[in-house]
């Protein structure tokens, strides 16, 4: 024990009852979950089978294990390590007899939600991305416990979803099968209901230790609250100020409701950080400390000062992607490697330009998440589809597809006849004996906007589609209908605007598109956004539980961090604590940034920036 700090040392040493560690970015967690274990086998003479160790992701589970067996402890292979739901789906299998075949596989799943929508005359934009939402939403509803009747999908008419789950329920049914969040449901409602069967479990595992605590959702909790015995032997760690997971259902609110649930519990906070520098450390301090909904602690290093924390500000986000590059390779230059680099952004959609940047000027990366390819997103799709019919009106899918972008009435019916006409379709249109006065009018002006585009270069042709012809329009009546985020359409819309300054015509602009979308997907295929030798480029999502040398947090401003999507004191806090999570990735070097324009737009420093200091 001598090895160890007081805090570290009253964790480990605990003997029975509940347990909560609050533990701090680099505060050695899993250090002290593995020796408690330990100390439980060896000096409280636990049974090892009577131990059980839960985590959320298989690999922490694998790499606390194996860490755990490197302590050498007799018999401590019998100790149980798992995920929440490795641990259920055992549970389950107990019970019903349950086996590894019956668990439904992301792509049969995915068929049969694909099958589902055209059964039910679904129609979307991007399919893909409404099934995405779509079991987004399953997945938080389950995970919350509530009802279908009761739930309110955030992303997709409720009438909608409902019937989409019926269907995808008794799909599920009919071919016996279950999925990862219905093990939590399933679970909670036998463990609730089986007196016998809850008892022989909580007989089982006498001693429960839950690692990222913060990360739990209430299915989870009310299912840990069952399985544990009158002891209370439950011993949890975690960080609420590293709760970044609310779209899951996760939220600090179990942490600092602990004691309520278990009166007897003791408190332990770990406040030394063996990560950070000494600057880094009081620089997150002080992003977070205006929270609101949080247990206050004052987080210390082990005496490294480092190096000032470094701040600048360039006109956008091209010019800081480049000054970022130029940074990273004098980082290179005085020794620190490419993969002790990281970037770390608040949205997927950032990642594309520093891949660009970077693969530019011949620095390697690795990516954590998969690109969104804008060049092949439908938003893109739908303007060239405008920008092929300024230079052509006869090619017809152009005309289908834009049609009713925005809402111009033209309904299938109208469409299928003048589909019969032996003319192109947007003259067919005028021809049709059903057509009524407002069409026509509607018709001729979009044939007008379609001449005036004719005369413009690209990046001015976009934005007349985008803001004179309505696209912008059709983009917030899509979302207010399907239940999607505006904000992240209309970043969508931004990129592809931005990237038509690099071309004058509008022909050089589709053939960029066409070479640009290509050049994505082939990246993709062949793996190369995952140099294993390469800067990290990471949302700050991904990057929790990772750290860096030396670490860039770009484009600080209102809209991007905090994102615009956010706009409650909780979600406020939630984008407080993100940033706070990307700061303490940083082991020496912190690098803040922000930009002056966003997409032709005044931009707004970022108010953590500003409760920092910087005015």
């Amino acid at each position: 024990m001598q090895e160890f700090n007081p805090e570290q040392k009253a964790a480990i040493s605990h003997s029975n009852g509940p347990m909560l560690v609050l533990a701090g970015p680099g505060s050695g967690k899993t250090t002290v979950i593995i020796h408690r274990v330990k100390r439980l086998i060896e000096k409280e003479h636990v049974n090892p089978r009577e131990i059980l160790v839960i985590t959320f992701t298989k690999a922490a589970a694998q790499q606390m294990k194996r860490r755990f067996l490197d302590l050498g402890v007799a018999e401590g292979e019998r100790v149980k390590f798992g995920t929440f739901h490795s641990i259920f789906f055992l549970i389950l299998r107990s019970a019903y007899g349950y086996d590894v075949e019956q668990i439904i596989q992301e792509e049969e799943k995915w068929n049969a939600l694909k099958a589902i929508l055209q059964d039910l005359d679904i129609e979307t934009n991007d399919q893909e991305e409404y099934i995405r939402s779509f079991l987004a939403e399953v997945s938080l509803m389950k995970n919350e416990l509530i009802s279908i009747k009761q739930y309110e999908p955030k992303h997709l008419p409720k009438e909608e979803f409902q019937k989409v789950y019926q269907k995808m329920e008794l799909y599920k049914n009919r071919h016996n099968k279950l999925d990862f969040d219905d093990m939590l449901v399933q679970c909670y409602e036998l463990l609730l209901e089986d007196e016998n069967l809850r008892k022989y479990w909580q007989e089982k595992y006498q001693h429960i230790l839950v690692d990222e605590f913060q990360d739990i959702n209430k299915a989870q909790y009310e299912c840990l609250r069952l399985l544990v015995k009158e002891q209370e032997n439950l011993f949890v760690v975690g960080d609420d100020d590293q709760s970044i997971y609310c779209f899951r259902g996760a939220r600090p609110d179990f942490m600092l409701d602990f004691s309520k649930d278990f009166p007897q519990t003791k408190k332990v906070i770990l406040h030394t950080n063996y990560r950070s520098a000494e600057k880094i450390i009081r620089l997150a301090e002080k992003i977070i400390r205006t929270n609101q909904k949080r247990f206050p602690k004052h987080m210390k290093g082990i005496g490294y000062e480092g190096q000032k924390i470094r701040f600048f500000t360039q006109k956008d986000a091209t010019s800081e992607a480049e000054a970022i590059a130029k940074k990273i390779e004098l980082l290179r230059a005085e020794g620190i490697a490419f993969p002790q680099i990281a970037i770390i952004y608040r949205t997927n959609l950032q990642g594309s330009l520093y891949a660009r940047i970077l693969q530019r000027k011949g620095i390697p990366y690795t990516m954590k998440d998969k690109a969104i390819n804008i060049y092949r997103h439908w938003i893109a799709q739908d303007i060239i589809a405008y920008l092929i019919l300024a230079r052509n009106e006869e090619d017809d899918e152009a005309v289908k597809r834009i049609i009713n972008k925005p809402t111009r009435y033209i309904s299938k019916e109208f469409i299928q006849e003048a589909s019969k006409m032996p003319y192109p379709l947007l003259r067919s249109f005028f021809c049709c004996s059903s057509m009524v006065s407002w069409q026509e009018d509607t018709l001729t002006k979009l044939q007008m906007d379609i001449c005036k585009l004719r005369q413009m270069k690209a990046h001015e042709g976009i934005i007349f589609i985008r803001k004179v012809i309505g696209y912008d329009r059709y983009l917030a009546d899509y979302c207010a209908y399907r239940k999607a985020s505006l904000a992240g359409l209309l970043e969508i819309a931004d990129e592809i605007t931005e990237a038509a300054k690099q071309t004058e015509t509008i022909e050089e602009f589709i053939d960029m598109m066409q070479k640009m979308g290509d050049m994505e997907e082939s990246r993709e295929k062949r793996n190369e956004y995952h140099n294993i030798n390469g800067v990290v480029l990471t949302t700050m999502h991904s990057a929790k539980g990772l750290e860096f040398d030396a670490v860039f947090l770009p484009s600080l401003i209102e809209g991007v961090v905090p994102h615009e999507k956010s706009d409650t004191p909780q979600g406020i806090e939630e984008e407080r604590r993100l940033f706070y999570v990307a700061a303490t990735r940083a082991r020496q070097r912190l690098y803040l940034s922000e930009i002056k324009t966003r997409y032709d737009n005044p931009a707004t420093r970022s108010r953590f920036l500003r409760e920092l200091g910087l005015k």
